[in-house]
C-alpha cells in the first residue's frame, strides 16, 4: 500500500489570489450592517468580529499548506533524499518556515488590533482600525508571495512523481545509459517508458508492476549513471543513486556486452566497482543484455575476466550465516530484449532471490516466535498397520484422459491468430466468417447472397413451403369460421323458394369474390383510400353508377340522385328587384328550377345587402351618445392594452431596464469621503 500520495496536496494560490480569496470570503460571511445610530459597543463587536474572522481564514489556509507538504525529517529517507536532490532541502524548509512565520505574524496583528478595537470611541475610529488590521495582514501575505510561488512549483512537480512504496517487494534496474533498462521494464510490466537509441532518454524514475507466484512486485527503472566522482553527478544520476541507497530491493545491474551503448565493458565494470557499496545486503544479478548483437561467448578474454570479477563481487554482496557467500547460481544471466530471449528468466530469478531474502529476514526476526506459538500442526495417528495407497476412481481417470486429448487436439488445431500471422498479419489477412456454416455443399459457403433480386426481397422467398403453409392456414381459418357459425344467425336455404335460393347463391358467390379481390389487393399492396371526387379523373364514382347499382337492387334511385346533386352542386344567384325596387340576388338551382319560389323570394327580399361601416360610426345599442365618445373609448382601449401587447412581443435578447432609478443609488446623501461601501 502506497503511504505517500503527493497528488492530494491542495493548490497553493499566489499572494494576490490569496488576498482576494480571504477578503471576498470575509465580505460574504460578515456583511457590513452598521449605522451611525448604533451603540458604540455594537459597533466594536462588529468590527472585532471582522478582524477575527479574517485572521482565522488566513490561519486555516496557511496551516493547510504547512500540514499537507511533507516534512523531510518525518518521511521515509528515500523520499527525503529524493526531495533534497530535486528541490534543495534548505530552500524547501525556508519556504515553509516563512509560511509559518507569516501565520504567527497575522495572529499577533489580529490580537493587537482587537485589543485596540475594544477602546474605539466612534464608528470612524473602529472602521479605521479594521482597515489597518486587514491591510497589515494583506501586506504580510504579499511579502511571502515568492515563497508561495516556489511551493506551488514544488507541488506541481511532486504531483508528477511516481507512487513508490519503499517497503514493498521491489526490483531495481540500474546501469549505464542506453543499455536496455527501459526496454526490459516495458517487456515485463505494463509501463510505457520512452525508448530511444541515445543516452539519457530516461530522466526520472519510472515504476511498473509485475506478478510472480501470485505476489505483486514493483519494478523501478532508474536513469543511467556515469562513472565519475560523486560531486560531479547531476540531478538525473542522483535520482538513481538515491533509489539504490534507500530501497531494499533486488538490484539488476545491466551490462551491454555488445558495446552499442557507446561504453566499453571496462567502463561499465569500473562503474560497477565504484557503486558496489550500494549493493550490500541486497540480491544482485548481473544481466548481460543485447546478446542478439554479441553472444557472451564471443567477447574477448579481457572482457570475460572483467565479467567474472563482477560476478565474484556480486556473490559476496549477500552473505549467509557463517560468512559464506550464498546463491551462487543465477548471479550472471544473459538476455536480449529485442528477441525477448531470457527476459522472463531474468525476471523470475530476481523475484525468487528477493522473495527468499525477505522470508529469511522474517525468519530471523523476533516477531516470528509470537507467530509460531499460534500454529499447531495436527498429525493423525495410524489406527492399524494396513497400507492404504491413494485410489483414483476409473471415471475420474477417464475424464482426465478425455480432457488431455481435447487439450492436445486444441493445441494441434490452427487458430485464427496463427493463420493471420502466416498470411501477412493484421490488416492483410481477413478472417472468413462463413467457414463454419453448416450447408449441404461446402462450395456454397462462399456464395454471394443478394438481399434484393428482381425488385423483390429475397428473404420473403427463403421458405420453399410457404405456399403450402398459406393454404393450410386458410383451410384452418375456414374450419374456425365454420365452428363459430353456430353463434351467429345464418340463413338456411331449406325454407326458401327456388328463386330466393338462386338469389342467395348469387349473393354468397358475389361475397366470396369480393373477399378474394380484397385479399389480392391487400397482398399486392394495392389497397388505396377513397379518392376525393375532385380527383376522380376516371369518373368511377358518379350518380349514374349509383343509380344503376340501386336499380339492380330493386330500389328507386331518383330521390338519392336528386339529393346528391343538390349537395354537390352550388346555386346560381340571379338578380331581381325587391319591394323597394332595389336590385337583389336570388339563388336558383343549377337546373334552373326554383323549388319553394315564394319562400326563397321572401328570404332574399328580407335580407338587405351588406354595407361596410366606418369604425367610429355609432350603432344603436352600443351605449355611446355620439361618434366622438366612441372614438375616445376606442383610443383608451388601445392605450390600455399597449403595454400588454409590448410585453407579449418582448424576447430574451431585448434590452430591459427593470428599474430606472434604483432607490439605494438615488436616495439619501453621502458627504465627501463617505463613498467607501466596504
Amino acid at each position: 500500500m502506497v503511504q505517500y500520495n503527493f497528488k492530494k496536496i491542495t493548490v497553493v494560490p499566489t499572494g494576490k489570489e490569496f488576498v482576494d480569496i480571504i477578503l471576498s470570503r470575509t465580505q460574504r460571511r460578515t456583511p457590513t450592517q452598521v449605522h451611525k445610530g448604533y451603540a458604540i459597543s455594537r459597533l466594536r463587536r462588529f468590527y472585532m468580529r471582522k478582524v477575527k474572522f479574517t485572521q482565522q481564514n488566513f490561519h486555516e489556509k496557511l496551516s493547510t499548506i504547512i500540514e499537507e507538504f511533507p516534512r523531510l525529517d518525518g518521511i521515509h529517507p528515500f523520499y527525503g533524499d529524493l526531495l533534497h536532490v530535486l528541490y534543495n532541502k534548505d530552500h524547501y524548509k525556508l519556504a515553509l518556515g516563512q509560511i509559518n512565520t507569516a501565520r504567527n505574524l497575522i495572529g499577533k496583528i489580529a490580537k493587537d488590533y482587537v485589543k485596540l478595537l475594544k477602546y474605539g470611541d466612534s464608528l470612524y475610529r473602529c472602521k479605521s482600525l479594521k482597515v489597518a488590521a486587514l491591510g497589515r495582514m494583506c501586506t504580510v501575505i504579499k511579502r511571502i508571495g515568492p515563497s508561495l510561488a516556489y511551493l506551488e512549483q514544488i507541488r506541481q512537480h511532486m504531483a508528477r512523481l511516481p507512487s513508490i512504496d519503499p517497503n514493498t517487494r521491489t526490483v531495481l534496474i540500474c546501469g549505464y545509459p542506453n543499455v536496455g533498462k527501459s526496454s526490459f521494464i516495458n517487456k515485463i510490466t505494463r509501463a510505457d517508458v520512452d525508448v530511444q537509441p541515445y543516452a539519457f532518454t530516461t530522466k526520472s524514475l519510472f515504476v511498473g508492476h509485475t506478478d510472480y507466484k501470485y505476489l505483486r512486485y514493483q519494478v523501478i527503472d532508474t536513469p543511467g549513471i556515469l562513472d565519475r566522482p560523486f560531486e560531479d553527478r547531476n540531478i538525473i544520476e542522483m535520482c538513481s543513486i538515491t533509489a539504490l541507497a534507500h530501497l531494499r530491493a533486488a538490484v539488476l545491474f545491466f551490462l551491454d556486452i555488445s558495446g552499442s551503448c557507446g561504453y566499453s565493458i571496462a567502463q561499465q565494470a569500473a562503474l560497477f566497482h565504484s557503486i558496489k557499496s550500494l549493493f550490500m545486503n541486497k540480491p544482485l544479478i548481473i544481466v548481460c543484455n543485447k546478446t542478439d548483437l554479441q553472444p557472451i561467448e564471443g567477447i574477448s578474454e579481457d572482457d570475460k575476466k572483467l565479467v567474472m570479477e563482477m560476478k565474484a563481487e556480486a556473490m559476496k554482496t549477500v552473505m549467509g550465516q557463517g560468512g559464506e557467500p550464498t546463491d551462487e547460481e543465477g548471479v550472471l544471466l544473459s538476455m536480449s530484449t529485442l528477441t525477448e530471449e531470457g527476459v522472463i528468466a531474468v525476471k523470475n530469478a530476481a523475484c525468487e532471490r528477493l522473495l527468499d531474502q525477505r522470508v529469511e529476514m522474517k525468519m530471523k526476526s523476533k516477531k516470528l516466535n509470537d507467530c509460531l506459538n499460534r500454529f499447531h500442526v495436527a498429525i493423525p495417528k495410524p489406527r492399524d498397520q494396513k497400507e492404504r495407497p491413494p485410489c483414483i476412481p476409473a471415471a475420474v481417470l477417464e475424464a482426465r484422459r478425455k480432457q488431455a486429448e481435447a487439450t492436445s487436439e486444441k493445441q494441434k488445431r490452427k487458430l485464427e491468430k496463427d493463420l493471420e500471422e502466416e498470411n501477412g498479419g493484421a490488416g492483410v489477412y481477413s478472417a472468413s466468417l462463413r467457414k463454419h456454416y453448416i450447408l449441404a455443399d461446402d462450395e456454397w459457403k462462399e456464395d454471394i447472397m443478394p438481399e434484393i433480386l428482381d425488385g423483390h426481397n429475397v428473404y420473403d422467398f427463403i421458405d420453399p413451403d410457404i405456399l403450402m403453409r398459406l393454404e393450410e392456414l386458410e383451410q384452418e381459418e375456414g374450419v374456425q369460421q365454420g365452428l363459430g357459425a353456430d353463434d351467429d344467425f345464418e340463413m338456411d336455404g331449406a325454407e326458401l323458394t327456388p328463386e330466393e335460393q338462386l338469389a342467395l347463391a348469387e349473393i354468397r358467390k358475389k361475397k366470396s369474390l369480393l373477399i378474394q379481390q380484397h385479399r389480392i389487393k391487400k397482398s399486392t399492396a394495392e389497397s388505396r383510400p377513397v379518392v376525393p371526387r375532385k380527383f376522380d379523373k376516371d369518373k368511377q364514382f358518379t350518380t349514374e353508377r349509383m343509380g344503376r347499382q340501386l336499380s339492380s337492387l330493386g330500389l328507386d334511385p331518383t330521390m338519392a340522385i336528386n339529393r346528391a346533386r343538390s349537395k354537390s352542386r352550388g346555386r346560381k344567384r340571379e338578380r331581381s328587384l325587391d319591394r323597394d325596387g332595389n336590385d337583389r340576388a336570388v339563388s336558383m338551382d343549377v337546373d334552373g328550377d326554383q323549388p319553394n319560389k315564394k319562400m326563397r323570394l321572401s328570404r332574399s327580399l328580407s335580407r338587405s345587402r351588406s354595407k361596410s361601416q366606418p369604425p367610429g360610426e355609432v350603432v344603436p345599442g352600443e351605449g355611446f351618445k355620439d361618434t366622438a365618445q366612441k372614438q375616445k373609448a376606442i383610443k383608451m382601449a388601445k392605450r390600455s392594452v399597449k403595454k400588454r401587447n409590448k410585453d407579449a412581443r418582448k424576447g430574451e435578447a431585448d434590452r430591459v431596464i427593470p428599474t430606472l432609478k434604483p432607490k439605494h443609488l438615488f436616495s439619501g446623501k453621502r458627504s465627501t469621503g463617505k463613498t467607501d461601501r466596504r
